[in-house]
């Protein structure tokens, strides 16, 4: 009678370990989903961004054409979950240098339909790193349960893997010289 007993709190512990960690996997996938739509939200404005701001940035032609680069290879059905970051990290420096460069262009500035992109871009952007932090979150969780004794053992059974991280790349945690940024043409 003991040992069945114990056979069967083995057994359940099993089986709410097991269901614990696939709904921890689940989380990721539907954490990355979120950021994915955000992302091609971003990607449907940047066509728009692009013919707004081109016929202003003439100087900054190489960075349009970039950023229209950037977001096709994105969009590719082949492109793995870390090629998709490292894709969505360029993207984003590159945005960054657009709107900079809107600064020595006070006509483009006061284009109504520019601010409207650029309102619409800050939006965007606030709800993709809301959604990285809970990506992030969500693949932590999953990161911890696979390396923690006991759910380590069944998720080798299972043979889940770690996570990846959104990160920021080193050269991004640097402060910004705004100063140098407006020197540039």
């Amino acid at each position: 009678m003991p040992v069945l007993l114990i056979l069967v709190v083995l057994a359940v512990m099993a089986l709410f370990f097991y269901n614990s960690l696939i709904a921890k996997k689940n989380q990721v996938k539907n954490a990355f989903g979120t950021v994915e739509a955000l992302l091609k939200k971003r990607y449907d404005l940047i066509p728009n961004l692009v013919a707004t701001v081109q016929r202003y940035l003439e100087h900054e032609r190489d960075t349009l054409t970039q950023v229209t680069e950037l977001r096709t290879k994105a969009l590719a059905p082949s492109v793995s979950d870390n090629e998709r970051v490292q894709l969505d990290n360029k993207i984003t420096r590159m945005l960054g240098k657009i709107i900079v460069a809107v600064e020595n262009y006070p006509d483009l500035k006061a284009n109504q339909n520019f601010l409207q992109l650029q309102a619409s871009l800050n939006e965007i952007e606030e709800q993709i790193s809301a959604a990285r932090r809970a990506y992030n979150a969500a693949v932590t969780d999953l990161n911890n349960a696979i390396e923690m004794f006991p759910t380590n053992i069944l998720a080798s059974l299972m043979n889940l893997s770690k996570g990846t991280l959104f990160e920021i790349p080193e050269a991004e945690r640097q402060n910004v010289d705004v100063k140098e940024l407006f020197a540039r043409k």
